[in-house]
């Protein structure tokens, strides 16, 4: 194993010392495992938090900031933050508004955001949440019951994000956060598996000459493996996925992933493809994103994310956005 690391323990808190001196705009507290807007609280807005386990960045910490999340909770590498977690990132962004949890449908997760809301309730915070599950490429896995959050969980942080900004109430931010969960899909491809630090090995075996078809970003199994293939083929597999699951139509939002050690040029070669694809049905691309924003460590592969796309929510995703990792408009 090769690991640009000083301990394979100590990985998490170090990267949050690392963020916290990068970007002064963010307060990083590394003991309790929260990152927040310096701004936070503001007064009168909804909050938005969300949390997982780290090995996936820039989600989510990337994500903190103007027109996005309030405050984000990393636990372990591929571990959910505990509950503990969750409510001092609640606490911290509180403004009297409420708070909107934006949470992955992974059973970890999905139990500690709960026990959290309740432990935030008894203390007076009006806590909602919206549960993402975009991923069409099997049902149930080694991490959830029901379909898996991956790529949508960043259209939700953006839009609602930008909605909160705009001054809208908790209902409203929940109703919007809702609507993107369920007009997104995702299906991602796999080359290679990913090396958590702990384990010091590849979390499964992958033979050089396949791929794994439906991979989840834990490294959890897909629906099947296959030859390795071009580009094209595999983007047509992941996009048959997608579209069989919501036809395309319409404006579309589409995000070209790297899973952590794509080069961003095959990233693009992706795109090209999936572009073509989507044009192929009478689709159009009216929003895109290409680069490494929900990762599984080092993994070689990709995702794609499609958000079926209205006025409202070309708007939302238009408006300006400040944060480590997605900034544009301020």
């Amino acid at each position: 194993m090769k690991k640009l690391i000083n301990d394979a323990g100590s990985v998490v808190a170090d990267a949050l010392t690392g963020l916290a001196a990068a970007h002064p705009a963010l307060r990083v507290d590394v003991e309790a495992g929260v990152v927040w807007r310096a701004d936070a609280p503001r007064a009168g807005k909804v909050a938005l938090v969300s949390g997982g386990g780290s090995g996936h960045e820039p989600l989510h910490a990337g994500f903190v900031g103007y027109g996005m999340l309030d405050a984000a909770c990393p636990g372990e590498i591929f571990t959910s933050p505990v509950p503990d977690q969750v409510v001092a990132a609640t606490e911290r962004v509180d403004g009297g508004a409420g708070v909107l949890h934006v949470i992955k449908n992974y059973t970890g997760d999905v139990m500690n955001f709960e026990l959290a809301a309740e432990l935030c309730a008894e203390q007076g915070v009006a806590v909602a949440s919206v549960l993402v599950d975009d991923d069409v490429a099997v049902q149930d896995s080694l991490y959830t019951a029901g379909r898996r959050g991956t790529g949508a969980t960043l259209f939700v942080e953006k839009i609602a994000g930008a909605l909160a900004e705009a001054g809208a109430p908790l209902a409203e931010a929940t109703r919007m956060a809702g609507a993107v969960a369920a007009r997104s899909r995702s299906f991602g491809i796999a080359l290679t598996s990913c090396t958590v630090p702990a384990a010091g090995k590849p979390t499964f075996d992958l033979p050089e000459t396949e791929v794994e078809l439906g991979i989840g970003i834990h490294g959890e199994p897909g629906r099947s493996r296959a030859p390795l293939a071009s580009a094209r083929d595999l983007a047509a597999v992941a996009m048959d996925a997608v579209h069989g699951d919501l036809p395309l139509a319409g404006d579309l939002l589409v995000m070209v992933n790297g899973m952590g050690g794509t080069p961003l040029i095959e990233l693009y070669v992706a795109f090209a493809e999936v572009e073509a694809y989507i044009r192929g049905k009478g689709a159009r691309v009216a929003r895109s994103l290409v680069g490494n924003y929900v990762t599984s460590l080092d993994m070689q592969g990709f995702s794609i994310t499609v958000c079926q796309l209205d006025e409202e929510l070309t708007d939302l995703w238009d408006a300006p956005v400040q944060t480590p990792s997605l900034r544009w408009g301020r």
